[in-house]
């Protein structure tokens, strides 16, 4: 099993804030930073630069999708705001959940509302001489 960070950002955020929510969500839903396998976030995001750092941080691949696929993600927490602003309707939860698992926290803001995180489990299946995540072996 591995979690994924979905993570949704304001221009310009640090890293420090990114890593701080980061770190509290999983504390709090008694997660460690060492399960995190991948942070998830809408491409137009893909160069900003307190995302990129913390993935860098953590050792972990910022993988990034395309905000019409994000919208086809079902969330509980859309948001009209962040749609209008991103085009779909959750950057978070969306990245999270878009290649497979269960949502283990909801949407999370940072205090400033600058920062926003949703964490996913994600299996992970050993397929001949490493893992894949969410995908099913053929038998």
């Amino acid at each position: 099993m591995t979690l994924v960070v979905g993570v949704g950002a304001g221009r310009g955020v640090s890293a420090s804030a990114v890593l701080g929510l980061i770190e509290e969500t999983l504390r709090e839903a008694g997660l460690s930073v060492s399960e995190v396998g991948e942070l998830a976030t809408v491409d137009a995001k893909a160069g900003e630069a307190g995302i990129v750092a913390v993935a860098a941080r953590l050792g972990v691949p910022l993988r990034t999708y395309a905000a019409r696929e994000l919208a086809l993600v079902a969330v509980p927490h859309p948001s009209e705001v962040v749609g209008a602003v991103a085009g779909t309707p959750s950057v978070a939860e969306a990245a999270a959940l878009a290649g497979g698992g269960e949502l283990l926290v909801p949407k999370r803001k940072s205090g400033k509302g600058r920062v926003t995180c949703a964490v996913a489990r994600r299996r992970l299946l050993n397929v001949g001489h490493g893992y894949i995540a969410g995908e099913t072996p053929e038998c």
